[in-house]
């Protein structure tokens, strides 16, 4: 029978490779807005109680081990799993979005090693990389129905494109654990994230507002549209600058890239003169942003990043106003924890929400750490794993 539900699973998926897209998400474009236009609409993603849940989960206390922040959870809400318990040990496949930033880099290292801790009840560990392609993503997921997993982990490209797909993997009967970002059904048996966007762009964004000039310039660097996570913190971004009654002069899409990233950077100081604060919804690039500031010979705005070593690094040596919200890489560990105890037939939080700690001036330096690569991410909750630290090296 689950045979049958998988192939049925596997032509409905088939079917739905030609049609699934993502609608364009209701944010700014790449191209530059009009002088002072502001943060523009409101993102179709922003959901109010979601919002505010968010925030009142980053005063939230978490349940579980103290030294363990990926086996932790606030405000758990335990569901039952016991039909999904089977002997071991087991086969463990996962869809990846990409590994096309060091931040995906880094939690896949941080699984790796998991998965070796975990080495006598994991006899098979199958990860495909979905080269941030929707439709290959897709085909991705197919493919694994037919082969034999015990359990899926997904990281969705993209939110709605990727939906039909993870809905069919439910279908076939498998457990489901979406983790880092969503997807608008609730088939999984559990989603796996940190507090989230709301809570990281609020962060950022409440930070540089108020220790920016009021009514200052802000530019606001984002890396794509579509994506849950990321277009939640442009949201709670928004309202914070909405609140702030700052001057948002630009938003704009950088790919991730430090190139693109510079200059971005470098034309709005070209056409502003000066910069007042800038917002990122991730830090990969925040080093490539303060570079631009310093070739133009500006003081280096009010700003935040993420916990990227290279960015903790120029915060305290060029003694920076900054803060960096995060979204840990830790959480990487906590789908093949979650898929064991499901195959385990133990309840699980759904959702499971991680604590999603800030770096601040006043906890800078138990985050530095130069023994470490550039690139790598202080909140990694690695190590304690196999091969730390060469295998982050």
């Amino acid at each position: 029978m689950r045979r049958s539900l998988a192939a049925l699973a596997a032509v409905t998926l088939l079917s739905l490779t030609a049609c699934a897209t993502d609608e364009p998400a209701a944010s700014p474009s790449g191209s530059a807005p009009a002088a002072g236009s502001g943060t523009g609409e409101q993102s179709k993603f922003f959901v109010q109680a979601d919002y505010d849940a968010e925030l009142a989960l980053l005063t939230a206390t978490a349940t579980g081990p103290a030294d363990k922040p990926w086996e932790q959870a606030l405000n758990p809400k335990m569901v039952n799993t016991a039909t999904f318990k089977k002997n071991g040990p087991h086969k463990i496949c996962f869809s990846n979005a990409a590994l096309n930033n060091p931040w995906r880099q880094v939690g896949f290292k941080t699984m790796q090693a998991e998965v070796e801790a975990q080495k006598s009840r994991i006899k098979e560990f199958v990860h495909v990389d979905a080269e941030g392609k929707d439709q290959k993503q897709i085909a991705d997921i197919n493919d694994l129905l037919g082969k034999g997993c015990d359990a899926l982990i997904v990281s969705p490209n993209t939110t709605a494109t990727l939906t039909p797909a993870v809905e069919a993997a439910c279908k076939a009967g498998l457990p489901v654990v979406v983790f880092d970002r969503g997807v608008n059904t609730k088939c999984p048996v559990t989603f796996i994230n940190p507090i989230g966007g709301y809570g990281f762009g609020h962060v950022g964004a409440e930070f540089v507002s108020q220790k920016m000039k009021p009514g200052g310039k802000v530019l606001a660097l984002r890396i794509l549209p579509g994506v849950d996570v990321l277009e939640t913190r442009w949201s709670a971004a928004k309202v914070a600058f909405d609140k702030a009654k700052v001057d948002v002069v630009g938003v704009e899409f950088t790919d991730g890239d430090p190139a693109k990233t510079k200059k971005i950077v470098d034309d709005y100081i070209q056409r502003y003169g000066t910069i007042d604060g800038v917002w990122m919804d991730a830090g990969a690039t925040a080093v490539a942003a303060v570079e631009a500031f310093q070739d133009a010979g500006k003081p280096v705005p009010p700003m935040n990043g993420e916990d990227q070593l290279d960015f903790l690094k120029i915060w305290k040596d060029k003694q920076l106003t900054a803060i960096a919200p995060t979204y840990p890489t830790y959480q990487w560990r906590t789908p093949i924890i979650a898929a064991l105890r499901i195959l385990d037939g133990e309840q699980v939080s759904n959702p499971w929400k991680l604590p999603q700690p800030t770096v601040t001036q006043d906890n800078l330096d138990q985050y530095l750490d130069a023994n470490m690569p550039p690139l790598h991410y202080a909140m990694c909750g690695c190590t304690d794993l196999p091969g730390y630290p060469q295998r982050w090296k």
